[in-house]
Formats: structure tokens, C-alpha cells, sequence
């Protein structure tokens, strides 16, 4: 037993936090309840930096660092511990969650102050950590899926935070549900395993997976097991074809929505398939199967971007999309580059999410895009930080998305299990990524403030201000988290500087080991050769990609700066192809007619009407029913007449002698 290091303490610091903060914060003032929920997140976030120093300084050969705490389910020769399993991978995990959940907590001190059920907020915010840090510091499956469900927990109670509106009640539960589909999968995954390798560590698993040849002829154990994890991480993950409940999750808190659907939940599938590349990198239909829902969720969840008003919409679906070019990467085993695209998307994601509801407290409440307009000039600290964000998402060069972006699309070319198609569909999708983010840039902040104009935002279903709202700026508590994210979404991605550009790329040398440690040989050899192949097509791939995004950059300034007639007669011409986009494709209600509608039926007429009310509530009402009927006729004998109970008397001496009688003639 490793104890080194206390691991444990990072997870269980915001557990103490959500204990204090959930028991007793009501009795708090609302500066006594940030300060407990900020103090114990901000612990955790200092000492992971504190471990990621003293990990820096391990020798090899003691990576990955294990730490045993306990042995909380033993049966037979199956055993699952509670422990922590710190490398590379799980270390850049550890250091997104705290730091960037660190400054989510920071700007909610401020953003929440006007919100009832101020310590329930925190409390609920920093049990996410907790089971988030439970989730990458795990040291088996087992203890994985206990953090999966965890934050699957606390994501409810955090969407569903405002649960006075239906609308909010509703979305948690539609995230809860649609997230037990794909858990259902990651369950059946962790029973394969223990029956074919007899434990859930990651440090047994692997070492036995990978003895196993590659499942090149067909579909295998190991194919299985992918598959059903890819079914859990797309369930997490939002991607195709359980996206659906994270749009509407936008319905929580605007903190909840950076913190959990854009820097960490939603990211827990990438680094779940990344942690189990052992078992993806021998089967490649498995493999295949991520890239291609990668691929499909990137550009389906792109095109429905484009056509959205809701602010925090729009950023919702481009975080599915973005959510779809990490798995592409895992899915073409270029695993560093996805979780590059995850850290990076971590820092302008959450920018973009908390510049989004800056701009809505700036306009007390609003969050259509077409009655805002001009706001630079009123929300200056907001507009620079987001357009730092924005041109990082869309890959302009320099800022940090671009490297991480770029090196998706390459790796989508040139890996052994790459393909012209992929990279065609990223950069298509970069594109789209571009228009719509800068549609969303030009929209809010450019042009004439369009907040008085009631007519066609109105007619359409838009949400109307609370009343007359005067435009100002965020208070600096919630304005400092912005800078500091504004400063990574543009520095980020200098860690990961490929060749090609003059860099060494770093980050992906730092990954290296975990990616490398179970390769088979084919598959490093082939990411040896993609890594020298060369130059002049990668800085050939690399411009189109640039042309993608500044085509992006285009087209939106034609069409909602130059040109503002344009859009209108665009969706006129389109007509009910643009209807359908802007209805999201009619998923969710093609879901509600062949699932749940159904099921609502069917759970209503034989479960309720036929089994429940027909037969169980029914059998107990008719013995009841006996039961009254008979004592009923037992009640009417008891008259308290006197000559009635002497005749009741001899009439049952007559049946006893004539019994008895009977007997006797019979013998």
C-alpha cells in the first residue's frame, strides 16, 4: 500500500464541502456559504497542482502511480478496492475538473446571489466535483461507474436546480433517464469483464487484455466490450444517438452548464474510451464505430447549431458537435489529440458558457440572440473575453483550438485507421463551427441593440426582458474567471505545438506513455509513420482548415452585418428544410412517438389498468369486499334479543346430535 501522495484528498476535500454546505447551510449567511463552498474546491485545486509537481518528479518506472485505500467488495477470488490510479492521463484530468471547476465556483458567487436556495447550489456543485474526481482518480471500473453514476446524481439536482419550473424538472429527468440507457451498456461491459478476466483494475485488466490478439476477422469478446462501452460514453457524452438531453439541460444555472455540460461531465466518455485504448486499439470495429458516431454527432449537431436563437443553445449543440471530434479522434486512436481538443475545449467552452451568462445578466434574463445587438459597447470586459473564446472554438490561428483542432483533422487523415472521408466531414464541420459561432458573435454584439423590438421575436416565441433592464457589466467576481479563461483559450494550445509549426508537441509526448504502454506494435508503428509523414501535406491540410474557418468567419459577416435581408430570404427559399433544422430534425418528437408515448401507453393500460389496478388492487378489494359481506351476516345474528340466541342454541344442538347420530348409524 502507496500512500505517498494522499490522493484520497482530492476528491474528498468538495465532499466536505457539500456535507457542511447541505447540512447546515441554511442556518449560513450567503457569504459564509461561498466561502465553504470556494474553500474546499479551491483546496483540492491547490493540491492537485501541488501532486502534478511531485508526479513530475517520479522515475518511470513508477508510473502509474497507485495508491490501495481499501477493499469494499470481496467475493470469492473477485475483489474491488477503493483506490487511486494517477498517470498522465488521469493528471491532466484531475488538473481540467479542479481548476476550471475552481473558477466556475468563482464566477457563481456572484452569478447565483439573486437565486433562492443559495447553499443548496454550492452543496450540489461541489458533490459534482467529488464524484467527477472520484470518476478520472479511479483506480478499477468498478470505482468508475460509482463516479459515472455519481455525477449522473448530481447533474439532475443541478439542471433540475430551478424545480419550481416544469420546464427545468422535466430536462433533469429527461438527463437522468437518457443517461441510464447508456449506463445500462457500461454495466453490461463491467460483467463481461469480470467474467472473462476476473476483476475491474486497471493495472489487471490491461496487462490481460493485452495478450489478446487484435479482432481483425470479425467481432470478438473485446469488440463486444467496446461496443457496450461506447454505448455508455455516448450516453455521457451526448452523441448520437443519446444527444438529446443535453440541450435541454441548458434549462439549469448558466455555472451548471459550463461545469458540467461543457468543461467536465461531458467529457467523461472521451476519457473513459481513452482509458481504455487497450481494448479499442484490438478491435477495430469497435474503433470504427467511434469515429463514425464522432464524426455523424459533429456535423448533425452543427447544422442544428446554425439555426438556433437561443444563446445558450446554440452553445449546447456546439458542444455535442465538439464532444463528436474527440471521439473521431479516439476513434482514428489518435487518444492524445482528443484529450488535447478536451483540455482546450475545457478552458473556451467554459468561457463561452460564462460569457453567455454575463450577456444574460447584463439583460436581466434575455437569451435570444435576435434582441440583443451593440452590447460591446455597454459590456466591454464580456465582449473581449468571449471573442477570445469564440475565435479559439472556430480555430483561428494562434488561439488555442486551432492546434488542437488541426491536430484532430490531421490525425483523421493520416492514422492507419483514418480516412479522407473523416477529415473531409471535420473540416466541413469546422466550417459550420465558424459560421455559427460568429453568427452568435456578430448577433449579440454588433449592429443596434435590438432589445426594444418586440414584433417578430415576440411572434416567434421568444422570451421577453423582466421589464425595463439597464445593460451593465458583471461585478468582478464573475469577470476575474472570465479573464483567466480568456488567457488559456489563447495560450492553451501553445503545450501542443506540432512539428510542422516548429514545436515539439509536448502534450502529446506527455500522453505518450499511457497510449504506448499496451499499444500492439502495428498500431504504434503506424502512429510512427503518421508522425513523420509528410510536412508539406500537413501544412497543406493545415491552410484548408484555416480557409474553413475564415469562410465561416465570411459568410456570417455577410449575412448578419453586411447583408440582414439575407437571412430571412434564405430560410424563405429553404422553406422546409430550414423548418427542420430549426426543430432539430423533429428528434425529440420522433423519440416521444415511437418510445415514449408508448411506453407512457403501455405502462398505463397493462402495468396500471391490467396488472396493478386489475389484479393486485383488484384481488385485495374483492377479499376485502368478501369480508364485509360475511361480517355483515355474522353482525345481523347478533340482535340482543334474547329468544333469538335461545333458538340459535337449539338449532345448533340439533346439528350436533343429529352429527353424532349419524356417526353412530354409519359405525
Amino acid at each position: 500500500m502507496r500512500t505517498d501522495l494522499h490522493l484520497w484528498l482530492i476528491p474528498i476535500l468538495p465532499l466536505v464541502g457539500a456535507a457542511i454546505n447541505g447540512l447546515l447551510g441554511r442556518r449560513f449567511s450567503q457569504r459564509l456559504v461561498a466561502a465553504v463552498g470556494l474553500l474546499f474546491v479551491g483546496a483540492s485545486c491547490a493540491y492537485a497542482w501541488w501532486v502534478f509537481a511531485r508526479f513530475l518528479a517520479l522515475a518511470p518506472a513508477n508510473v502509474p502511480y497507485v495508491e490501495e485505500f481499501a477493499t469494499w467488495i470481496r467475493a470469492g477470488s473477485f475483489t474491488a478496492g477503493y483506490g487511486a490510479y494517477l498517470d498522465q492521463l488521469s493528471m491532466v484530468m484531475v488538473l481540467v475538473v479542479t481548476t476550471v471547476g475552481f473558477l466556475i465556483h468563482i464566477y457563481s458567487v456572484g452569478y447565483m446571489v439573486e437565486e433562492g436556495g443559495y447553499y443548496r447550489f454550492f452543496s450540489y456543485l461541489n458533490l459534482f466535483m467529488f464524484f467527477m474526481l472520484t470518476l478520472v482518480l479511479a483506480n478499477n471500473y468498478l470505482l468508475m461507474f460509482i463516479g459515472w453514476e455519481g455525477v449522473g446524481l448530481a447533474s439532475y439536482l443541478l439542471i433540475g436546480f430551478f424545480f419550481l419550473r416544469d420546464a427545468a424538472a422535466s430536462a433533469g429527468k429527461k438527463a437522468f433517464i437518457v443517461n441510464r440507457i447508456g449506463d445500462f451498456g457500461f454495466l453490461i461491459a463491467l460483467f463481461l469483464l469480470i467474467k472473462h478476466f476476473g476483476t475491474l483494475s486497471f493495472d489487471r485488466v490491461f496487462p490481460a487484455v493485452s495478450r489478446l490478439p487484435a479482432e481483425t476477422a470479425g467481432a470478438g469478446l473485446l469488440t463486444a466490450i467496446g461496443l457496450l462501452l461506447l454505448m455508455g460514453a455516448c450516453g455521457k457524452s451526448a452523441q448520437v444517438p443519446l444527444y438529446v438531453w443535453l440541450p435541454d439541460a441548458m434549462e439549469g444555472p448558466t455555472p451548471v452548464s459550463a461545469l458540467i455540460h461543457a468543461a467536465t461531465m461531458v467529457t467523461a466518455g472521451v476519457y473513459m474510451v481513452a482509458r481504455s485504448n487497450p481494448i479499442f486499439d484490438r478491435a477495430p470495429t469497435a474503433m470504427l464505430a467511434v469515429a463514425i458516431i464522432g464524426c455523424l454527432t459533429a456535423f448533425f449537431a452543427a447544422t442544428i447549431g446554425m439555426a438556433q436563437n437561443d444563446i445558450k443553445r446554440v452553445l449546447a449543440y456546439s458542444t455535442i458537435s465538439q464532444l463528436g471530434y474527440m471521439f473521431l479522434a479516439c476513434g482514428v486512436a489518435a487518444y492524445s489529440a482528443g484529450i488535447f481538443h478536451l483540455m482546450t475545449h475545457a478552458f473556451f467552452k467554459g468561457l463561452l458558457f460564462l460569457a453567455a451568462g454575463s450577456v444574460i445578466h447584463a439583460l436581466g434574463g434575455e437569451q435570444d440572440m435576435r434582441r440583443m445587438g451593440g452590447l460591446r459597447r455597454h459590456i466591454p470586459w464580456t465582449f473581449w473575453t468571449m471573442t477570445a473564446a469564440t475565435f479559439a472554438i472556430c480555430g483561428i490561428p494562434l488561439f488555442s483550438g486551432f492546434f488542437s483542432k488541426d491536430e484532430i483533422l490531421w490525425r483523421a487523415f493520416s492514422s492507419p485507421y483514418g480516412s479522407w472521408i473523416f477529415w473531409a466531414a471535420g473540416v466541413l464541420t469546422a466550417l459550420l463551427t465558424s459560421f455559427y459561432m460568429f453568427r452568435l458573435w456578430f448577433l449579440t454584439f454588433f449592429g443596434e441593440h435590438r432589445g426594444a423590438e418586440g414584433n417578430a421575436a415576440t411572434q416567434a416565441g421568444a422570451s421577453v426582458p423582466h421589464g425595463h433592464h439597464h445593460i451593465h457589466e458583471s461585478p468582478r467576481v464573475m469577470l476575474v474567471p472570465l479573464v483567466i479563461l480568456a488567457v488559456l483559450s489563447v495560450i492553451g494550445g501553445y503545450v501542443g505545438i506540432p512539428e510542422v509549426l516548429g514545436g515539439h508537441n509536448a502534450f502529446e509526448k506527455f500522453l505518450g506513455p499511457v497510449f504506448e504502454a499496451y499499444a500492439p506494435e502495428a498500431a504504434v508503428a503506424g502512429h510512427a509513420s503518421a508522425a513523420v509523414a509528410e510536412h508539406g501535406t500537413e501544412l497543406a491540410l493545415t491552410g484548408l482548415s484555416v480557409l474553413a474557418a475564415f469562410a465561416g468567419l465570411f459568410f456570417a459577416w455577410l449575412l448578419y452585418v453586411r447583408r440582414r435581408d439575407l437571412p430571412d430570404k434564405i430560410a424563405t427559399a429553404l422553406g422546409d428544410l430550414y423548418t427542420a433544422v430549426a426543430n432539430k430534425y423533429y428528434v425529440d418528437e420522433g423519440y416521444d412517438t415511437a418510445l415514449v408515448q408508448p411506453l407512457v401507453k403501455g405502462s398505463t393500460n397493462i402495468l396500471w389498468r391490467g396488472i396493478d389496478a386489475g389484479g393486485i388492487d383488484a384481488t385485495a378489494n374483492d377479499s376485502a369486499d368478501s369480508a364485509q359481506h360475511v361480517s355483515d351476516a355474522l353482525r345481523r345474528m347478533q340482535s340482543g334479543n334474547v329468544r333469538s340466541y335461545a333458538g340459535w342454541i337449539a338449532a345448533g344442538a340439533a346439528v350436533v346430535l343429529a352429527y353424532m347420530i349419524w356417526l353412530g348409524v354409519r359405525r
